[in-house]
C-alpha cells in the first residue's frame, strides 16, 4: 500500500482536514513493499501475426526489424503478398494457441496436416516468444489476457499493441503475487470438489484443478488478486504486499490523519494503474476527508482489509473501479460486497459504510458518490495488529466491530457463497457414518470418539460444501450465517447422535442403529443374505461376526467357498 506521491500536489488543503490528510499521506508516501520472489520471462521476438494477409502485412511493416514475424493468414491473400521471406508466410487454419510471452505454442493445420509455425521463427525454436491476433475471433479470450498476448478490437487499441511489441524483447521479471497453503484449501478431498472460488473469480485463468487441491500459473497469474479475495480459508493469499501489511498501513495512517486533527476520515482504494490516473484526474475534486490508498489492485484487498479499514476509525471505505478493471474482479468484488454488508447490516451499520465508486466518462457520477454525506457512524478505533492468516484477521476485526455495534445480532443469515456458516443435518436421514468428518479440510466436523456423535465448530466452517458432497444419505445442508458469541462460534457441539448398536453376541458397541437398520433393509434382498445366519451375523462386531463364520465352516457337512463340502 502506498500514496501516489504525485497525486498529493492536486490534493486541496482549504481546510484543517485535507491539511492532515496532506501531512498523513506524506509519511506514508513511497512505503516499500516487502520483496517477494519473481517470474521471469525470457523473449527472443519471435512473433506470430494471425489475420487476413492484406491486414497483417500493413502491421509488420510497422514493426522494423527487432522481431522476427511468422504471418499465419486466414485468406487467400497470403499467395499475393509481396515479402521478401517466403518463409514467414503460412496459410492455413490455427487449430489451438495457448501459453503466455516467451512461451506460446501454436498448432495449424495446413492441407490438412498439423504443423508448428513456431519452427519458422528465428532460430528454429518450438514456441513463440509474442502473438498479434487480427482474428475477428480471436484465439484466446479471458477478461486478462496472456502476457505478450494482443488481440486489438480498436484502432486505438492496435497502435497501443503496435508500440508495446518492440519493447518485449529481452528478459523481465514480475512478481509472484501469491502464495498457496495447500493444507487449508478446501478445493477438494477424497476425489470430491468443493470450493472452486478462486478458479472461477480469476480473470487470467492462471488457476486449475488438481482434484484435491488447485495449480496456479505464475506465468499467468497477473496479481489481480480477486482469488485471494474469494477463498474463504486464506489458502490462497496475495503476496504483494501481504494482506497483514495492508491492514497496518492503514492502521498508520488513520492514527496519524486523527493525530493530525482531522475528522470523519474516509478510506478510497485505487490501483496502481488506470485507477492512479483516475485519481489523478479526481483530486482536486476529492473531499479533503478522503484518504486515497494505492493498491497493486482493487481485487487484492478483500473484507478483512474493508472491515478493517471501518475499525481503525474510517466513516466509510470506497473502492474506484475503472473500466480497466476485469468483469469477473469485478463480479467478485461485488459478491464480497454483499457479503460484507450483510455483516455490517446484522450489527446495526448501514451497508454504505461500504463504496463501490465506478468511474465512468467524465467522472462526474463518481464525484458524486464521493461527495455523499457519510453515515452517521462512529466507530472507536481499534489499536489490533495485521495478522496474517485470513479468518483470525476477520475474527479479530469482527469482534471490535460488535463490541462497538449499535444493535448486533447474536445470528444473521447471510447470502449463499459466504464463508461463513453452520451445517444442518437431518437426522431421520443421517446414519452417523462420518463420511463428512473425513472429508472436512477445515477441521470443523469431528466424530464422537467412542461416543456415536457427530460434533461441529462453526467458527472453523468455511462453507466448501465438501461435507455435502461426500454425505451418502443427502442429510447435509448448508446454512451461511455470521455468528458472534463465542460459545456458539468457537465450542463444539453435538449435531446429531445415537445410541449405540451393540453386538448380539458380545454386547461390545460397534455401529449405530441406523447404519444396522439401514444395511439390513439393503442387504435384505441379496442372494448372500437370504439365510437367517448370515443376516445375523450383520448385527455383530467384526470379532464375533468372523468366529461365527469360522465356526460355520468347521461344522460337518458345511460347504466351503467353492461349495464343496468340508469333512
Amino acid at each position: 500500500m502506498s500514496a501516489d506521491t504525485p497525486a498529493l500536489t492536486y490534493l486541496p488543503q482549504h481546510t484543517g482536514n485535507g491539511r492532515a490528510r496532506m501531512r498523513a499521506l506524506l509519511r506514508h508516501a513511497n512505503r516499500q513493499t516487502e520483496a517477494v520472489a519473481s517470474v521471469e520471462y525470457r523473449s527472443r521476438g519471435n512473433l506470430l501475426v494471425i489475420g487476413e494477409a492484406a491486414v497483417a502485412a500493413r502491421c509488420v511493416s510497422r514493426l522494423g526489424e527487432g522481431l522476427h514475424c511468422v504471418v499465419l493468414a486466414c485468406d487467400a491473400g497470403a499467395d499475393e503478398v509481396n515479402d521478401s521471406d517466403a518463409r514467414t508466410w503460412v496459410r492455413g487454419r490455427l487449430d489451438q494457441l495457448r501459453g503466455h510471452l516467451g512461451r506460446f505454442s501454436a498448432s495449424v493445420q495446413v492441407d490438412g496436416q498439423p504443423f508448428n509455425p513456431a519452427h519458422l521463427g528465428r532460430g528454429a525454436p518450438e514456441y513463440f516468444d509474442l502473438v498479434l491476433d487480427l482474428d475477428t475471433r480471436p484465439a484466446i479470450v479471458r477478461d486478462m489476457a496472456p502476457p505478450g498476448y494482443f488481440a486489438p478490437t480498436s484502432e486505438a487499441e492496435l497502435e497501443e499493441a503496435l508500440a508495446a511489441l518492440p519493447g518485449l524483447v529481452g528478459e523481465f521479471e514480475k512478481p509472484r503475487y501469491f502464495q498457496y497453503d495447500a493444507s487449508i484449501c478446501a478445493h477438494g478431498r477424497s476425489g470430491l470438489e468443493g470450493c472452486r472460488r478462486c478458479i472461477d473469480a480469476c480473470p487470467a485463468q492462471a488457476i486449475s484443478s488438481l482434484k484435491e487441491m488447485i495449480e496456479v500459473d505464475p506465468y499467468l497469474c497477473q496479481g489481480a488478486g480477486s482469488c485471494a479475495s474469494a477463498c474463504p480459508s486464506g489458502a490462497i493469499h496475495y503476496a504483494y504486499p501481504r494482506v497483514s501489511h495492508v491492514i497496518d498501513a492503514l492502521r498508520g495512517l488513520l492514527r496519524d490523519y486523527r493525530g493530525e486533527g482531522g475528522a470523519e476520515p474516509q478510506v478510497l482504494f485505487a490501483d496502481g494503474g488506470a485507477g492512479a490516473q483516475a485519481l489523478a484526474a479526481l483530486a482536486g475534486r476529492l473531499p479533503e476527508a478522503v484518504l486515497p490508498v494505492q493498491v497493486e489492485e482493487i481485487g487484492s484487498v478483500g473484507m478483512e482489509v474493508w472491515l478493517s479499514a471501518l475499525a481503525y476509525g474510517a466513516r466509510r471505505v470506497m473502492l474506484l473501479a475503472t473500466p480497466s478493471v476485469p468483469c469477473s474482479v469485478l463480479r467478485e468484488v461485488s459478491l464480497q460486497l454483499s457479503y460484507a454488508g450483510g455483516i455490517l447490516e446484522s450489527l446495526g451499520y448501514p451497508r454504505s459504510l461500504l463504496q463501490l465508486v465506478v468511474v465512468e466518462g467524465d467522472g462526474s457520477a463518481a464525484e458524486q458518490v464521493l461527495s455523499r454525506p457519510v453515515p452517521a457512524v462512529e466507530i472507536e478505533p481499534a489499536g489490533f495488529a495485521g495478522l496474517g492468516q485470513k479468518r483470525a484477521a476477520l475474527r479479530i476485526v469482527l469482534d471490535h466491530l460488535y463490541a462497538c455495534a449499535p444493535a448486533p445480532q447474536p445470528v444473521a443469515e447471510l447470502p449463499d457463497g459466504a464463508p461463513f456458516g453452520a451445517i444442518e443435518v437431518n437426522p431421520q436421514s443421517c446414519t452417523l457414518c462420518m463420511a463428512c468428518v473425513s472429508v472436512c479440510p477445515a477441521q470443523a466436523l469431528y466424530d464422537g470418539g467412542d461416543r456415536p456423535q457427530l460434533r461441529f465448530i462453526e467458527g472453523n466452517c468455511v462453507q466448501c460444501g465438501l461435507c455435502h458432497a461426500a454425505c451418502p444419505e443427502d442429510a447435509i445442508r448448508l446454512l451461511p450465517r455470521i455468528v458472534y458469541e463465542m460459545p456458539l462460534y468457537r465450542e463444539q457441539r453435538v449435531l446429531h447422535q445415537e445410541d449405540p448398536f451393540c453386538c448380539v453376541n458380545c454386547g461390545t458397541p460397534f455401529a449405530t442403529r441406523a447404519v444396522i437398520q439401514r444395511l439390513t433393509e439393503k442387504l435384505a434382498g441379496h442372494w448372500m443374505y437370504q439365510e437367517a445366519a448370515a443376516m445375523q451375523r450383520l448385527r455383530m462386531c467384526e470379532r464375533c461376526r468372523a468366529i461365527d463364520m469360522f465356526a460355520e465352516d468347521r461344522q460337518p457337512g458345511a460347504q466351503d467357498r467353492s461349495g464343496s463340502g468340508l469333512s
